[in-house]
């Protein structure tokens, strides 16, 4: 079955730096439809770096300027570099993958692969 697992998660006083890894097994991923997200408890999870279909990156505006989403294609690994940290970036992170679907437009069609998620804590 398709396995995506995180790591890199941990704690960082503010102003710090994490790098997120999502590597997975039987499955690979695709350049579009895929995804970094986080939860805090008793909140709706919010999507902090998306990739759309269209190959745009869409970055919550909470974290655009201090996150960056990149993609390893040759080890099928998805990472998420968080800079500058705030104690509001404290959550579990997980990553995810949608069905990417051509016609009649291109669509990411439901994120239905994910992590385990990793926890992320920041520190004032």
């Amino acid at each position: 079955q398709v396995q995506l697992v995180e790591s890199g998660g941990g704690s960082v006083q503010a102003g710090g730096s994490l790098r997120l890894s999502c590597a997975a097994s039987r499955y690979t991923f695709s350049t579009v439809c895929v995804g970094w997200f986080r939860q805090v408890p008793g909140k709706e999870r919010e999507g902090v770096a998306i990739i759309n279909s269209d190959g745009t990156t869409t970055y919550a505006d909470s974290v655009k300027g201090r996150f960056t989403f990149s993609q390893d294609n040759a080890n099928n690994t998805l990472y998420l570099q968080m800079n500058s940290l705030k104690p509001e970036d404290t959550a579990m992170y997980y990553c995810a993958a949608a069905r990417f679907v051509m016609a009649p437009v291109p669509t990411c069609v439901e994120y239905n692969f994910w992590g385990q998620g990793t926890q992320v804590t920041v520190s004032s």
